[in-house]
């Protein structure tokens, strides 16, 4: 009532209160934008869903209030389709699962070899120094226009996969200061109904070491992170000019993370050099002299990549184990870039064999009992030009990646990308692998009934479409995201 009294007196309350968050450009951009609003249907009941852990004889109804599920119980068929309430959802056995979470991507680079304002900027030797060059170049034009496309083409491709939350990384340096910034807070406001938008202030360029982003590159992070709606500090300690400045880097990075009550992302440990010291022990050892247990609040400390950790004998994750001790440390494997760049061939003798080296997350987890999740990390640019938005693209690489394919493997699998991907950048309110009231009701439904609206191409000339019955098959041979739909806080999402 207050609002439409305002209005009717020339008064946009929702158009001042992003003033009020977010300054007065990035509030008028929200009002000019028209993609905030999206067709979202409420969902009361799920009826006959298969949980995806359950047998496929075993369904469920669902009930779902406030975005949450307050009820499961028992499904009984004799209710007829006739008499379904319209908040209701007639799943017929198909696999309901936790939404997907990408826990590292990129936002503000994706898309960057799709886009004809950068054809220019074609991979020439395919390594991580000319991949930096490329990026760093295509910075330099990067206007709040092409990032918001090419930002929405990412989140829209991504929620409808089955993405409810991500972790975004937007890139703060002297080069682009505050330009990736601001289209992220845009875009997190725009799909706050479709999607929790995590946003890390990224420092991908070198912070203590000379150049053009020292010495203001470090206080300009700061400024970021003190704006309203900045979740995660990330930084990239292995650019720097040499070891005792990565090391520098790791200590600025985690007292500021402190300072500002940021979730901590590092890049760290991206090399398959076994005379390089393991930087992720230097972490650890950081981590604990700060005391970050008792003055972070709860945040996380996320390592990505890691690939140097793949060397580690068995002797040394048990050492890494017990260093971690309590510490919340997840480590975030990033297959589909660790594959790409983590491929040299051994020059000297002529080999056509490359070495490649991407966290075994899955031996991590069950044999030495650390955290871990993976992600899809870059999307369409140097540094990762093949691979998609779907997260359900790694869980299926996986079967391979790490011979994977039992049953408790794929289920494995799947959290990687849905619930330990969410618990990894702190996100506990989604986090639950179990059907129990009380959950968010955040999910993602595989497949469509014969009769359903969906992805034309999977069906038959006799209008039959081939159904995953499991969570074994799904990640074996995921469905096309049009054969998914979305669900967040209890919403059905309709249209991204």
């Amino acid at each position: 009532m207050a609002a439409e009294f305002l209005r009717q007196h020339g008064i946009d309350l929702q158009h001042e209160m992003s003033k009020a968050q977010f300054g007065d450009v990035i509030a008028d951009s929200l009002a000019a934008d028209n993609s905030a609003h999206v067709p979202l249907q409420a969902i009361h009941t799920l009826r006959g869903v298969q949980w995806y852990t359950h047998e496929p004889s075993t369904l469920w109804d669902i009930t779902i209030s406030a975005g949450k599920v307050t009820g499961v119980i028992s499904h009984h068929s004799m209710e007829q389709k006739s008499s379904l309430a319209s908040a209701t959802l007639d799943v017929r056995e198909l696999v309901l699962a936790p939404s997907l979470c990408h826990p590292h991507i990129h936002l503000d680079k994706c898309f960057l070899l799709s886009d004809s304002k950068y054809s220019d900027l074609e991979i020439v030797r395919g390594d991580f120094s000319e991949a930096l060059s490329l990026t760093s170049k295509a910075k330099s034009r990067f206007t709040d226009d092409d990032l918001m496309r090419r930002g929405r083409w990412l989140i829209t491709e991504s929620v409808a996969a089955g993405v409810t939350c991500m972790r975004a990384f937007v890139e703060v340096d002297m080069g682009v200061r505050f330009k990736c910034l601001d289209a992220g807070l845009k875009l997190k406001q725009q799909f706050k109904d479709r999607c929790d938008i995590q946003l890390c202030v990224f420092a991908q360029e070198p912070v203590l070491s000379r150049g053009n982003n020292h010495p203001q590159g470090a206080a300009l992070i700061e400024e970021a992170l003190r704006r309203e709606g900045v979740d995660v500090l990330g930084s990239t300690p292995y650019v720097e000019a040499d070891d005792q400045l990565m090391r520098a880097n790791v200590d600025w990075a985690v007292a500021t993370a402190l300072k500002y009550g940021k979730h901590l992302d590092l890049h760290l440990d991206y090399n398959l050099d076994p005379k390089a010291s393991a930087m992720a022990e230097y972490v650890i050892e950081v981590a604990k002299e700060r005391d970050w247990i008792r003055n972070s609040c709860g945040k996380k400390i996320v390592l990505g990549h890691c690939t140097r950790l793949t060397l580690f004998s068995a002797e040394e994750w048990h050492s890494i184990r017990s260093r971690i001790a309590d510490l919340p440390i997840y480590f975030v494997g990033l297959p589909t870039s660790d594959l790409y760049m983590m491929g040299e061939a051994e020059n000297e003798t002529n080999s056509t064999q490359k070495v490649r080296g991407t966290l075994q997350v899955p031996e991590m987890i069950e044999r030495y009992d650390l955290n871990g999740a993976i992600g899809v990390n870059n999307v369409g640019n140097a540094f990762t030009p093949q691979g998609n938005c779907d997260p359900m693209s790694l869980a299926s690489m996986g079967v391979g990646l790490y011979q994977a394919g039992t049953k408790k493997s794929t289920e494995l699998l799947y959290e990687f990308v849905s619930t330990r991907a969410k618990a990894a950048i702190g996100l506990s309110y989604s986090s639950s692998s179990q059907l129990k009231e009380g959950v968010s009701a955040d999910f993602v439904l595989f497949g469509r009934g014969e009769d359903d609206q969906g992805d034309d191409s999977t069906k038959t000339r006799d209008g039959s479409r081939r159904i995953r019955r499991t969570i074994q098959e799904i990640v074996y041979d995921p469905p096309s995201p049009h054969d998914r739909r979305t669900i967040f806080k209890g919403n059905l999402i309709l249209d991204t």
